[in-house]
C-alpha cells in the first residue's frame, strides 16, 4: 500500500509517500512498518525570522505557492512518474497511490485549509480514500519511522511542541487517552518567548539550546510550578525569566521586555538560556516520572514533537530513566521531530491497520480543537 501524505499545519509545506502492508502477518517483515519512499519539506522559517514568529496570513499564502510543487517532487523522489505520450515530460502516476492522508487539525486555520482543500480535491479527482489525521497523533507515530525497534504498549507519549504540551497514554494503536495537558502556554511557546526576552533569533528552541551550551545552568534558580495531577503550566516560568532578567540588569518591571537584550552580556544570555532550559526540562521529566508512578505497567516512553529535538532533554531523559526496570525510551530521528509529512503517512498507516473508516472528502471540515479523536 502506498500513501500520499500532506502536512501544512503551520509553517512547513510537506508531502511524503509512505509504503508498507498494514496487515502483514510476518512479524519479521519490514512491510509491517511504514517505509518512506519520499519525504519533501519546504520550510518558511527564513521568512519569519525577521518577524520573530509565524504570521498566519503569510504562512497560508506560502503554502498555496508551494504545495503542488512539493507534491510533484514527492512523486518524483518515489519514482512514481510516467512519461507523457509524444512528449519528453513526465507526470505523476496516480495509479501507484492507494490512499491520501492530510493533517486535519490542530494548527493555523489558513494553513490547514490549503492542505485539506488540496487533499480533498486530489482524493475526489483520482478516486482515492482520504484519511484526515490529527497533528499530535502524527508526532507520536514519527517514532515508528526508520526504526529498527518500535515502542511497545502500553506506552506514555510526552508530546511537546510550540503549540502543545501533553502526556498521552496508549494501550494499542490508534487508542489515545490524554492524561495531562498544559493549562496555559506550551513548552515550545515558552522557549520562543524566552528567546525573545534574551534577544535570540526565531525559532526559540534551537536558539536557546545553542546559546545554553556556553552557560551555567545553576546560575539562576527559576521556579518549578506546583500544578496538581499531571498537568503543566509554563506561563509562570516565562514571567520568572522576565523578572530575573529585569532584576539582573537593574531595571523596573515596567521596562520594555524587547529592550532587555541590549542590557545583557553574551555570558548573561548564555546563563539565562542554560538555566531556563534546565528548568523546563526538569518540569517535563518530573511530570513524566509522576505519570509512570500512576501507570506502572508502562513499557515504553515516547517523546514526540518539535521540542523532542532538544539535546539536553534527550540526555536528561535517558539519564533519569536508565534502570533495568524503567520503560524503554524512544525519540524520533531529528529530521522527524519537526513538522513533516512522513509522520502523517505513518499515522494513516496505523489508522488503516486498525480499520478506521476513511473520511468523506465532500464533508471534511476544519474544527479548531486540540484533542486526539
Amino acid at each position: 500500500m502506498n500513501i500520499l501524505a500532506i502536512e501544512s499545519s503551520c509553517d512547513e509545506t510537506a508531502a511524503a509517500i509512505i509504503t508498507g502492508d498494514p496487515f502483514a502477518s510476518n512479524s519479521n517483515s519490514d512491510t509491517k512498518k511504514p517505509q518512506i519512499l519520499s519525504n519533501i519539506v519546504v520550510s518558511q522559517i527564513d521568512i519569519f525570522k525577521a518577524y520573530g514568529g509565524v504570521i498566519p496570513e503569510v504562512a497560508a499564502r506560502s503554502h498555496l505557492e508551494a504545495i503542488l510543487p512539493v507534491i510533484h517532487q514527492a512523486f518524483r523522489d518515489a519514482g512514481f512518474t510516467k512519461s507523457n505520450a509524444n512528449s519528453s515530460s513526465y507526470s505523476d502516476d496516480w495509479s501507484k497511490i492507494d490512499a491520501i492522508a492530510v493533517t486535519h487539525t490542530p494548527g493555523l486555520l489558513g494553513s490547514l485549509l490549503i492542505g485539506t482543500l488540496t487533499a480533498r480535491t486530489l482524493a475526489i479527482l483520482h478516486g482515492k480514500p482520504l484519511y484526515a489525521i490529527h497533528h499530535l497523533k502524527s508526532h507520536i507515530y514519527a517514532n515508528w519511522l526508520n526504526a529498527e525497534n518500535t515502542p511497545s504498549f502500553p506506552l506514555l507519549a510526552l508530546v511537546i511542541s510550540g503549540g502543545h504540551t501533553q502526556i498521552i497514554r496508549m494501550t494499542a494503536h490508534n487508542n489515545f487517552e490524554i492524561i495531562g495537558t498544559t493549562l496555559d502556554d506550551a513548552v515550545g511557546e515558552c522557549f520562543d518567548k524566552v528567546a525573545k526576552i534574551l534577544g535570540l533569533p526565531y525559532p526559540g528552541g534551537p536558539s536557546i539550546a545553542n546559546c545554553a551550551k556556553k552557560g551555567d545552568s545553576q546560575k539562576y534558580h527559576l521556579p518549578i510550578p506546583n500544578i496538581k495531577e499531571l498537568d503543566f503550566s509554563f506561563s509562570g516560568l516565562k514571567t520568572a525569566v522576565l523578572r530575573a532578567v529585569q532584576k539582573e540588569v537593574g531595571v523596573p518591571i515596567s521596562y520594555p521586555s524587547h529592550q532587555l537584550a541590549n542590557l545583557l552580556t553574551d555570558q548573561q544570555k548564555s546563563d539565562f538560556a542554560a538555566s531556563f532550559e534546565k528548568t523546563a526540562t526538569d518540569i517535563l521529566l518530573k511530570k513524566l516520572e509522576k505519570a509512570l508512578a500512576t501507570y506502572p505497567d508502562t513499557k515504553s516512553i515516547v517523546i514526540a514533537g518539535g521540542v523532542s529535538a532538544n539535546q539536553n532533554l534527550r540526555a536528561s531523559t535517558v539519564k533519569k530513566f536508565n534502570s533495568p526496570t524503567d520503560p524503554t525510551i524512544f525519540f524520533p530521528e531529528l529530521k522527524f521531530s519537526g513538522d513533516n509529512a512522513a509522520m502523517v503517512g505513518a499515522a494513516a498507516f496505523f489508522e488503516i491497520k486498525t480499520k478506521t473508516e476513511p473520511t468523506d472528502p465532500y464533508s471534511l471540515n476544519i474544527f479548531p480543537r486540540s484533542d486526539i479523536q
